[in-house]
């Protein structure tokens, strides 16, 4: 039998807040509902975000930045899979939509697609790999999941393959259905 944790008042919830936050980054939509899973009331949920926020331990603006540099620094994503996550988040469109311009402004979606090619698919002669077509769709899915533009994932993995013009046709179809 799962046990529900005993509700906790406003300081214990604090502590709490702290707690979960030295874990791992939340947006504070994120925070928010937990506390209010934990929490004796809603007044008290909104007294401990109001003094994180005051403490400036809790900002959507710099959260989605970090996420953002972070998501790209470590795992090479584009642009679309990153804005895509911080909505999952709960951050608001407008403040995913500055973090991912000013992360991304300076960024070669390009070269970003050819490393994550490369990672991806390290130890594989990329040439023979691509030449089958289901290879070259999988891969495909992977960079449009990642985040990365058709338009440029088809350019780059032409270089590979001659057959990735096909893939224009693909994406086509994905769109339509």
């Amino acid at each position: 039998m799962i046990r529900k944790p005993a509700p906790l008042e406003e300081p214990a919830l604090l502590e709490y807040a702290i707690r979960t936050m030295s874990g791992r980054a939340l947006s504070v939509s994120e925070l928010r509902n937990k506390l209010a899973r934990r929490a004796v009331s809603p007044a008290d949920v909104e007294k401990v975000m109001a003094k994180l926020k005051d403490a400036g331990a809790l900002d959507d603006r710099r959260f989605a930045e970090h996420f953002a540099s972070s998501r790209l620094e470590n795992q090479g994503f584009g642009k679309m899979r990153v804005l895509r996550d911080l909505r999952a988040r709960r951050v608001a469109p407008a403040v995913a939509d500055e973090a991912i311009g000013a992360t991304y402004s300076e960024v070669d979606e390009t070269a970003l697609i050819e490393n994550y090619i490369v990672r991806k698919f390290r130890g594989k002669n990329l040439k023979v790999y691509l030449s089958e077509e289901k290879n070259l769709a999988s891969a495909f899915r992977k960079l449009r999941g990642a985040g990365f533009s058709p338009g440029n994932s088809i350019r780059i993995l032409k270089k590979y393959s001659q057959a990735a013009d096909q893939l224009e046709e693909m994406d086509a179809n994905e769109t339509e259905e």
